[in-house]
């Protein structure tokens, strides 16, 4: 990976953010699943505001990769390697929370009562989004939109932060249908009063920022095709 082009492509993705922006500063989390645990020491070294991983086993490789490796200090020893705050935006299981604890800092796919409950034994107090399925495609991930206010609630209720609302935009990429999703999403979370949106991606990043987005998660136009 040519840490150069990263940067390129980032001063452009951070120039696409302060145009289309309307919701005010935006987090850029940079998506390194499927990438190498140097695609993570990059998004460090670049100031990416976070990451987001997929799957908990990938994580957890690559962070203990990391930290093994650490960085020489001056005294000649070494001390753990750091990285910037880790999104987990897979598909949660109730089963591998245990294992992500302590390494997540925040949880961006949270869409049922169980997961909730969950999260509110092994992590009181974590940061979570409550994931919305917008679209009505029956392979997204996400709660139904009736079902999100009842979430939240149960959410703050268990001690659990809710920063906001997630989404994914729908898989045809249609222009419309995107905007409705994402429109859908960011009026809900105003409702909600919750000042977080996570939506936007690669292929509707300026689409989800028109929308109101204030947390874009960009794999693709940061680090290139994935292996």
């Amino acid at each position: 990976m040519n840490e150069a082009t990263v940067a390129a492509r980032l001063a452009h993705l951070r120039s696409t953010i302060a145009r289309s922006s309307t919701r005010g500063p935006v987090t850029l989390c940079a998506v390194t699943k499927g990438f190498g645990a140097d695609a993570i020491a990059i998004a460090q070294r670049l100031g990416c505001d976070a990451i987001g991983e997929n799957y908990a086993q990938e994580l957890s490789t690559k962070l203990a990769e990391i930290h093994a490796a650490g960085e020489a200090s001056p005294s000649g020893g070494h001390r753990r390697a750091t990285h910037p705050p880790v999104h987990f935006i897979g598909r949660l299981q109730s089963n591998k929370i245990r294992s992500l604890v302590g390494l997540v800092d925040v949880w961006q796919s949270v869409d049922r009562e169980s997961l909730i409950t969950e999260l509110g034994k092994r992590a009181g107090g974590a940061h979570i989004y409550v994931q919305v399925n917008a679209t009505g495609e029956a392979d997204k991930g996400g709660c139904q939109p009736a079902e999100t206010t009842a979430l939240v609630q149960r959410a703050r209720s268990v001690g659990l932060v809710v920063d906001g609302l997630m989404t994914v935009g729908p898989t045809d990429a249609d222009d419309e249908r995107t905007r409705a999703a994402f429109r859908l999403v960011r009026r809900q979370a105003d409702d909600l009063g919750l000042a977080g949106c996570s939506m936007g991606m690669s292929g509707d990043l300026e689409i989800a920022l028109h929308e109101g987005s204030t947390l874009v998660r960009i794999g693709t136009a940061l680090f290139g095709e994935r292996p």
